[in-house]
């Protein structure tokens, strides 16, 4: 947001983004498909701009998942 010049003030009063929604980006918790639309379309980027995927170290990967042949 600092290289875009948007402040969380502005994202706030002018954008109309809700407390709660930036809280949720900082915290890395998860967001709705809308809200990372509004932030790309905010600050005109993509959204891998916003974030990058990490896989779940405890979650089996789909190798793991598919059954192995007889």
């Amino acid at each position: 947001m600092e290289e875009r010049g948007v402040t969380q003030y502005a994202l706030i009063k002018k954008y109309h983004v809700s407390p709660a929604q930036i809280t949720r980006l900082k915290r890395n918790e998860s967001v709705s498909t809308h809200t990372v639309e509004m932030f790309c379309r905010i600050l005109n980027c993509q959204a891998g701009d916003l974030m990058t995927y990490i896989p779940d170290e405890d979650a089996p990967n789909e190798q793991e998942t598919q059954s192995v042949p007889s």
